[in-house]
């Protein structure tokens, strides 16, 4: 799967090193800094497909990130920690193809800093239920088989029951997650879309069938899960295809079940957008019409957008999903 492993020379001995380097299974190439190397030239995001390289670093400067507004559910803080750059899917939206100079990923090792920093944040703020979420940059299950970090965030929540981590993912690998005890406080999270979506612009992810049955298997072994209907993408059968999807898990007993439920249009910034009619000029992300919207992204109109995800919500309370589970993510307040 990689072309090149580049390990930074300070953490060449360390133990998370030396596990993931038996997995790649390929002699690393030394370097004093990742950035010497990751981003200093332009990289196009779709040379993944043919050249991708892994760098395993320490993640310097800001471990957390306070989440924008209208991130989760409102009413308490939302923080996302920074433990991965890129990902190994290459969904047509993906903000990641205007985000960096480069697809090629960075699995940071130095977690036990990142849960400094998390269980400095809660303890400064004592019975205050903060939400931590992984995935911003980096699909949180994709590589767990090479990462081996879970342990450390699943001890962290049993340490902490007042603060909750969710891991945002499209992944169906969940052997490693599967080893651990289920906490109501970890709670995993699957981005889905229709059938039709998942096959036309999630490239290189695991269906949305293989999605919904990992979900089963999940919640079958006691997990908390959430869903994520984001980014919704307009096309002729949406509400239809979204119905049938629905309808799929409602069928398998997830409706019910889901602690929250997000519901958020397609959207980029102005950069991203120019990436994505570059990288992808026939998809259907282009069928409809985009203008720049109140936080400066690029978006459907605001009567269509409302539209939409009131017509999806209708079907979520057909299917079963509770109301107050249901939130609008990345949305101005209607």
């Amino acid at each position: 799967m990689w072309n090149e492993v580049y390990v930074e020379k300070d953490i060449e001995s360390h133990p998370r090193v030396a596990s993931i380097l038996s997995k790649v299974n390929k002699s690393p190439l030394l370097l004093d800094r990742y950035d010497d190397i990751w981003g200093r030239s332009k990289k196009p995001y779709l040379h993944k497909r043919d050249s991708l390289n892994l760098f395993l670093a320490q993640k310097k400067g800001q471990l957390l990130k306070l989440a924008p507004d209208a991130y989760g559910k409102s009413g308490e803080p939302h923080y996302y920690f920074i433990h991965a750059y890129n990902c190994i899917y290459e969904c047509q939206y993906c903000y990641l193809q205007g985000y960096f100079n480069t697809p090629d990923i960075v699995l940071f090792i130095n977690h036990e800093e990142i849960i400094g920093e998390m269980q400095k944040l809660v303890d400064e703020n004592p019975g205050k239920t903060i939400w931590f979420h992984a995935g911003e940059f980096f699909d949180s299950l994709a590589l767990t088989h090479l990462t081996g970090e879970l342990e450390i965030y699943h001890a962290f929540c049993e340490k902490n029951p007042s603060v909750i981590i969710e891991l945002r993912t499209k992944s169906v690998n969940t052997k490693h997650l599967e080893t651990l005890k289920p906490l109501p406080n970890l709670i995993v999270s699957f981005s889905l879309s229709s059938e039709l979506m998942g096959r036309r612009v999630d490239l290189k992810t695991p269906s949305i069938s293989a999605r919904l049955s990992t979900m089963k298997k999940l919640m079958d072994h006691g997990y908390a899960l959430a869903g994520h209907f984001d980014p919704i993408i307009y096309e002729d059968q949406f509400k239809e295809n979204y119905n049938h999807l629905l309808q799929k898990m409602n069928e398998l007993g997830l409706t019910q079940v889901l602690h929250y439920l997000s519901l958020g249009v397609v959207r980029f910034t102005k950069d991203v957008y120019r990436e994505v009619e570059r990288n992808y000029p026939d998809s259907l992300l282009h069928t409809s019409v985009m203008v720049k919207s109140f936080d400066n992204k690029v978006r459907y109109q605001k009567p269509m957008r409302m539209w939409m995800m009131n017509t999806i919500k209708e079907l979520c309370l057909t299917h079963g999903v509770k109301e107050e589970a249901i939130y609008l993510c990345m949305e101005e307040h209607a």
